[in-house]
């Protein structure tokens, strides 16, 4: 993008992780995740669930749970979909005692589960 003089913001990189989640390219959506501090570029709730649902459709359940525990750090508070994205991961990792911890601090975290 900085070849075309186009300046990559919150919503292109949350367009293009989402992508390399329903792509299968969970590695890419870590990397651009990575980059996005280089860019000045602050990821959000919509960039954690969709870097976490891209872990999800990886099997890669660990990584989905350290982008999780990262959040709070970064001031990113998480939604009810970034939590049914890791709980998820932890299902298809067949982590279930996981998925159900992380479903019982919903409600801690002031967030509902949906049905």
């Amino acid at each position: 993008m900085p070849d075309a003089k186009v300046v990559p913001n919150q919503i292109t990189y949350n367009a293009a992780i989402s992508a390399c989640e329903k792509g299968g390219q969970w590695q890419l959506a870590l990397d651009l995740l990575s980059l996005m501090p280089d860019a000045k570029v602050v990821p959000d709730e919509i960039t954690y669930s969709a870097a976490i649902s891209a872990c999800e459709k990886g099997g890669q359940w660990q990584l989905a749970l350290d982008l999780l525990s990262l959040m709070p750090d970064a001031k990113v508070v998480p939604n009810q979909i970034t939590y049914n994205a890791a709980i998820s991961a932890c299902e298809k990792g067949g982590q279930w005692q996981l998925a159900l911890d992380l479903l019982s601090l919903m409600p801690d975290a002031k967030v509902v589960p949906n049905q």
